[in-house]
């Protein structure tokens, strides 16, 4: 039997978590008015349209919140501080995640910074985390 942290894909979540495999993050959008949203679900938070797609976003976000977990689940296989973060994608919605690939502290995780997703393994499978993007010269804020 799973970790009941470890996610379980429904007929629902099953094409996002497809995307996760394949190294994309995929997201429903409404055909009726157009809102991206996260997390999926048949209906429209928006405009309750059940009229719903599935596309690949861009994977650019930016860091909105933080808070740095100094003793994170032994799952993660992580030895020090884990961020917890809210991050704003691109296409719209917020997702809460980690920001992987920069220290752990207030001084390298800014508010704002640009972040691009990435796919990090949990247990039996990956999970969507984000890193720092690199800036215009190719180097990673």
């Amino acid at each position: 039997m799973a970790h009941p942290l470890v996610p379980v894909p429904t007929p629902e979540t099953q094409p996002y978590w497809d995307g996760v495999a394949a190294g994309e993050l995929r997201l429903p959008r409404c055909r009726a008015c157009a809102t991206a949203y996260f997390p999926p679900t048949p209906v429209c938070p928006h405009c309750t349209s059940r009229d719903i797609e599935w596309f690949t976003a861009s994977g650019d976000a930016t860091l909105y919140s933080y808070v740095i977990h100094q003793r994170p689940s032994k799952l993660w296989n992580v030895d020090g501080p884990m961020s917890v973060a809210l991050v704003a994608l691109a296409e719209g919605p917020m997702v809460l995640s980690t920001v992987v690939g920069c220290e752990q502290t207030p001084e390298a995780l800014v508010l704002d910074m640009p972040l691009r997703a990435s796919f990090i393994p949990f247990e039996s499978v990956s999970v969507l985390a984000f890193e720092p993007a690199p800036d215009r010269a190719g180097v990673a804020r």
